[in-house]
């Protein structure tokens, strides 16, 4: 994965990482609903959290292997 352009992780962040858009990215309530005590997830949910926070994970990868990575 770190053979990938930056453009690459970039769209994945602002489609798959922040769907849907509309009342809020989906990430952003389940990340709210965890930082609340998590009380009354499903596997649904957990799963919400998982697609849609793989994006973040990956660019927070790209931009270890690029900046920190790289200085060593």
């Amino acid at each position: 994965m770190k053979n990938k352009p930056w453009s690459f992780y970039i769209v994945i962040c602002l489609s798959l990482g922040l769907a849907p858009w509309f009342p809020e990215p989906h990430i952003w309530g389940k990340l709210k609903w965890l930082i609340g005590g998590g009380e009354g997830m499903v596997f649904m949910d957990w799963f919400d959290v998982v697609l849609h926070g793989t994006p973040w994970v990956l660019l927070l990868w790209k931009v270890y292997i690029e900046f920190i990575a790289k200085k060593k």
